[in-house]
């Protein structure tokens, strides 16, 4: 297979993944609070994604009088190719992967940071009141929960030896890292939540109080591309999860791909679950929890990481 046919193959897959999971959300949700959701165009209402990209395609673009245009323009855009950009280090199996290189999780983690002046831009453009409190919320909520982010992937760097995600699942051949770090494992899916800001913590679009927030102002595709984005972004996280401590596409009898699918859509139906049965924090209390709580945890689970591989090797 040609070398840039597997890239495009793979954009197009979770393009359609980020589109299908809106459907996905809106009928468990529904499932889960006892009452309908999408039903009607199509079976099970399957065709309801595609008359909401239709009406996202020929709404009006409207681009504010008073924003900064470029600004305000090329802000979506940052988001969808920093969450794209992130899959091009996920090993979905043994042979399919876009690009292995050595300290892919330092990648992402820059990646990550990168993806905060999407949001930054979007809301400073505006030149709106509530899109930049809405921004100003998510970079200190993005950029607080990174740091627990960082510290607890090193206990699966202390683990592994290795910062390549290839070489991670590997190192879960015999057991995998959810055994050895189930308070790291806690820690990062805490910070992952936080970080693509989905429900709980989806302080930034708090429609109650700051009218969704950052993106207040855009219409048409440019609020479509943050809202696949958002999706996009759940995959994301739960792939890593997949790959960082439940083994990655290591199974027995299932193809390895299969596998990393099974596990990967578990999280992602987990991810939707609690949009439906956490209620919203206030945003001094979601600071709080991660200074105050997570840092101390995300501490301890390093150094007592650490002691224990030190006790091992010594």
């Amino acid at each position: 297979m040609n070398s840039w046919l597997v890239p495009l193959i793979i954009l197009v897959i979770l393009l359609l993944l980020g589109a299908w999971s809106t459907w996905l959300e809106r009928r468990l949700l529904s499932l889960w609070q006892d009452r309908l959701g999408p039903n009607r165009v199509g079976p099970f209402g399957l065709f309801q994604v595609i008359a909401d990209m239709i009406k996202i395609y020929t709404k009006e673009d409207w681009i504010p009088p008073f924003a900064d245009k470029f600004l305000f323009v090329i802000a979506p855009m940052i988001v969808m190719i920093m969450t794209l950009l992130g899959f091009a280090i996920i090993p979905f199996s043994p042979n399919i992967q876009i690009a292995q290189f050595d300290h892919a999780l330092l990648f992402l983690l820059a990646i990550s940071s990168l993806s905060v002046y999407s949001i930054m831009l979007a809301g400073f453009s505006s030149n709106s009141k509530y899109a930049l409190l809405g921004a100003m919320r998510t970079a200190a909520q993005m950029l607080s929960y990174e740091v627990f982010m960082g510290l607890a992937l090193m206990g699966v760097v202390i683990l592994s030896d290795d910062f390549s995600l290839s070489a991670i699942v590997q190192a879960q051949s015999d057991v995998w890292f959810i055994v050895y770090q189930p308070l790291g494992f806690v820690l990062f899916l805490i910070a992952g939540t936080a970080e693509i800001h989905r429900a709980p913590f989806d302080l930034p679009e708090a429609e109650t109080e700051i009218v969704a927030g950052f993106h207040t102002e855009y219409s048409s595709m440019k609020f479509g591309m943050f809202f696949i984005g958002e999706y996009l972004g759940v995959i994301l996280i739960s792939s890593l999860i997949t790959t960082l401590y439940f083994g990655g596409w290591q199974g027995p009898f299932l193809p390895p791909i299969v596998w990393f699918i099974l596990k990967t859509g578990f999280f992602i139906l987990f991810f939707i679950l609690l949009r439906a049965a956490i209620p919203r924090p206030r945003y001094d209390q979601l600071m709080i929890f991660s200074w105050y709580i997570l840092l101390p945890l995300s501490l301890a689970n390093l150094l007592f990481t650490g002691a224990i591989k030190l006790a091992i090797l010594g």
